[in-house]
């Protein structure tokens, strides 16, 4: 198999992630070998103890009073996301997740009928099931977007679909949930805009392990959650909206925190990206986010591309050597992400066989993807994906434990 590359050389003409370093900052990475950045990666001690300082705050002198005393601190977390990103900080909104993002957004789109919105395969099942809900209750024409043979995006065949149609918006996953695939999400920006259409990209599982960049990818709006490959708290996110957007879009339910109610039947709201922030947030959560940007950015954050890109290319090429496994993901792809199927093993059964083993990985039902893996056919993958805290040792577990269970069920054929 292709191995890790090693502290201390380089890989791609960047410097490489001090791993060690990294695992020592990460308590759980000495407890089992972690597989799971796509879903909440493990946060750093530095993280959590920002967390933790401030819920003792809290309990000494009160939850608004503790918030008043961090407020500068807050606000620089406008100024590391914006910089994360390639953004301004007024077009930035701290949130309890993406998927509260991406419906806040959608519904303060006004997306009624003859509206029409165009989503990629790849989307994520609760915005899909908000976008068919709208299509269902509100007349929105919802389509999905054509792909190749290569599960992308096809930009031929959504160019001619922006073409035939009134100005659509186009939301898009840069990667999905459920395999290891990268939309081309620069050229989908250059055709919506060519289009006049709007465009949403999910981020989530692409802030924090790949450089985004909001103007060179073009998008209108973008939502990322804190838990994954930002290595943030539960429970946080934020989303970026272009500032002359963020100003003609009225939240459909107007809160407290950005809207000021000037008399018995108007109300004014803040032109920034904060008119879709509430009130009420987790401040601990919050300022554990901010923590996780900053140690991101701290890293580098295109030296953190390069060496998981690197690293998801080695497990799958590890992967696709053991008979009786099959990579669902092209093996160059270049992300983390990696998903495969034992022959003739439920997903959630490969789950438990590694976690006996100390290898932590999860499975992905076709319920969480029915326009990618149920239009593929395929009831579910297990998903393994690396972080900078994951060394050689824990690749060869993982491929062990898969080769074990892989050579286990053929004897038994």
């Amino acid at each position: 198999m292709n191995s890790l590359p090693e502290t201390g050389r380089s890989f791609g003409g960047a410097a490489l992630i001090d791993v060690a370093a990294e695992r020592l900052q990460t308590a759980g990475s000495d407890l089992a070998s972690h597989f799971n950045a796509a879903g909440a990666a493990l946060p750093s001690r530095g993280v959590i103890d920002v967390v933790v300082q401030h819920l003792r705050l809290e309990e000494s002198i009160g939850g608004y009073e503790a918030a008043a005393q961090e407020r500068p601190r807050v606000e620089a977390i406008y100024d590391s996301a914006a910089r994360l990103v390639n953004a301004r900080r007024d077009e930035i909104a701290l949130l309890d997740s993406a998927t509260t993002g991406l419906r806040v957004l959608v519904e303060a789109l006004r997306p009624t009928h003859p509206r029409r919105i165009i989503a990629t395969s790849s989307t994520y099942v609760s915005h899909a099931l908000h976008l068919l809900t709208l299509a269902k209750e509100q007349g929105v024409e919802l389509l999905v977007a054509p792909t190749g043979s290569d599960r992308q995006v096809d930009l031929e065949a959504l160019d001619r679909l922006l073409a035939e149609g009134p100005p659509t918006i186009v939301t898009a996953a840069h990667i999905p949930t459920s395999s290891g695939l990268v939309e081309p999400v620069a050229q989908i920006g250059a055709l919506v805009k060519s289009h006049g259409g709007l465009y949403l990209l999910d981020a989530t599982q692409s802030v924090g392990h790949l450089d985004v960049d909001v103007e060179a990818i073009g998008c209108d709006m973008l939502v990322t959650t804190g838990r994954k490959f930002l290595r943030a708290p539960r429970g946080t996110g934020f989303a970026y909206v272009r500032a002359e957007l963020a100003r003609r879009l009225v939240p459909n339910t107007p809160d407290v925190r950005a809207s000021q109610w000037t008399s018995a039947f108007d109300w004014d709201v803040e032109p920034s990206a904060r008119r879709f922030e509430t009130w009420e947030s987790a401040v601990a959560a919050r300022l554990g986010l901010g923590a996780a940007i900053d140690e991101a950015l701290a890293r580098g954050v295109e030296s953190t591309a390069q060496w998981l890109v690197h690293a998801g290319r080695a497990i799958r090429s590890g992967l696709a050597q053991i008979q009786g496994v099959t990579v669902a993901d092209p093996l160059e792809a270049p992300s983390a992400i990696v998903t495969f199927v034992v022959d003739g093993v439920d997903a959630g059964e490969v789950v438990a066989h590694l976690a006996g083993r100390g290898v932590r990985v999860v499975s992905v039902p076709a319920t969480h993807g029915q326009w990618d893996l149920g239009e593929r056919g395929i009831t579910a993958v297990v998903r393994a994906s690396a972080h900078v805290y994951n060394d050689e040792n824990d690749v060869a577990a993982l491929l062990d434990g898969v080769a074990a269970l892989a050579s286990k069920t053929r004897a038994a054929v």
